[in-house]
């Protein structure tokens, strides 16, 4: 039984892995912030807005006059979640099963006075900082029975305060594999 357990698994993780970028799409450079040729700002916003959306981002904020959209912090997606794309490549696969990755992309369009719009990407990426271990085990709801009953109304299972986040810095695989979707649309 174990046996079938486990070949099933490694097929799905090595299907996963097929089925997922390895790593990014060209080795090319891609200017950063990257000139589309856009016949209004109007057009160039939207197609910043649908490459976000294939990413799997949910837009959190749109300031027209400020001319940057910013989305939502998204959790890096693992080895077994090869549909989603904001983990680009192996590695950040790999760290995203083993820790928890969260990322969030700001994109700000401005216009160019040679024609067309620059579209900018920045993609940041935090670590959560957990500051102790979580005390969440199913028998702490239960009673015992060696021990008297504690009246204790008010019990603190989990954290003692929300866990913190420690930036990476910008992730630049995302940010070309974002860039080098702009480009090919």
């Amino acid at each position: 039984m174990t046996r079938t357990f486990t070949r099933l698994l490694l097929f799905a993780m090595l299907s996963g892995c097929a089925a997922m970028q390895m790593r990014p799409r060209s080795s090319a450079t891609v200017p950063n912030p990257l000139v589309v040729s856009a016949s209004s700002q109007e057009v160039a916003w939207e197609r910043a807005i649908d490459v976000l959306h294939g990413f799997h981002f949910e837009i959190e904020r749109e300031n027209r006059q400020a001319r940057t959209i910013e989305t939502k912090y998204r959790t890096g997606s693992g080895l077994l979640e090869p549909w989603h794309k904001e983990s680009v490549g192996l590695a950040n696969r790999l760290e995203s099963t083993l820790q928890s990755i969260r990322r969030k992309v700001v994109v700000t369009v401005s216009p160019v006075k040679s024609g067309g719009h620059a579209i900018q990407v920045v993609a940041l990426k935090e670590l959560e900082d957990i500051d102790a271990l979580t005390a969440n085990s199913p028998g702490g709801a239960t009673f015992q029975e060696t021990s008297p009953l504690d009246r204790d109304l008010t019990p603190v299972l989990g954290q003692s305060r929300p866990s913190g986040w420690i930036p990476q810095g910008r992730d630049l695989d995302l940010e070309r594999a974002i860039l080098l979707e702009l480009q090919s649309q």
